[in-house]
């Protein structure tokens, strides 16, 4: 059985735009939708030199397996040369609520995207309308 048949709203399409890979997640991200991810996520994150944006906007409830996720795609995107950055994570939501609890909140770059209201002043925004906390546009 396919694995996307267990969760079919938690994985939303990634997609690379300007050498930039999206990666969309929705719903809960617990120990049951990291067994499902883990290995989909080790693969994206395996390549020399990976440019990845992780969208959690939509991530409803996320445990310490969900942080253990997201914390190992950061250092093997880092060992490999590459960046992790995540967005979609508001002040109420419950990942920055999640990385606020356990004193991450900085150990990840986090940008704005356009339902955060992250624009620059040009109205310009990235390949995927994101921004830096800055509002400069992300390649």
């Amino acid at each position: 059985m396919d694995e996307g048949q267990y969760y079919p709203r938690l994985v939303g399409p990634s997609r690379a735009a300007g050498g930039t890979t999206v990666l969309e997640l929705r719903g809960e991200l617990d120990i049951l939708a990291v067994s499902v991810l883990s290995d989909r996520m080790d693969e994206i994150t395996g390549t020399q030199g990976t440019d990845l944006v992780v969208l959690v906007r939509a991530v409803t409830f996320i445990d310490c397996a969900g942080l253990s996720l997201l914390s190992r795609a950061r250092y093997r995107t880092r060992q490999r040369g590459g960046r992790l950055r995540l967005t979609g994570v508001s002040g109420g939501g419950s990942v920055a609520r999640l990385l606020r609890m356990t004193g991450l909140t900085g150990s990840f770059e986090v940008v704005a995207d356009e339902a955060d209201g992250g624009d620059d002043a040009d109205g310009a925004a990235g390949p995927a309308g994101l921004t830096d906390t800055a509002g400069t546009a992300v390649a």
